[in-house]
């Protein structure tokens, strides 16, 4: 499995979809590594991008929670 992946989306822009490993599946800060991930990449990314990240399945005890904080607008624009 790559960690990631980037391809062509709609007119002119990318799918970019991350994959990360927290340090330890209980990782206190996995919600905030992404987060960072993110502000990182929109801010520093000037094309067009539809971003896309996770942690990797199985990698995390709560995963399918921080995946869904990291990537609804709602929850990023409160964190």
């Amino acid at each position: 499995m790559n960690s990631v992946q980037v391809q062509p989306f709609e007119e002119n822009g990318y799918l970019v979809r991350i994959d990360f490993n927290p340090t330890v599946p209980h990782c206190s800060l996995a919600s905030l590594i992404g987060l960072c991930l993110r502000g990182k990449i929109q801010k520093n990314v000037v094309e067009r991008i539809k971003l896309d990240i996770d942690i990797a399945e199985g990698k995390h005890s709560t995963e399918e929670e921080i995946n869904k904080q990291i990537n609804d607008k709602e929850r990023v624009a409160a964190a």
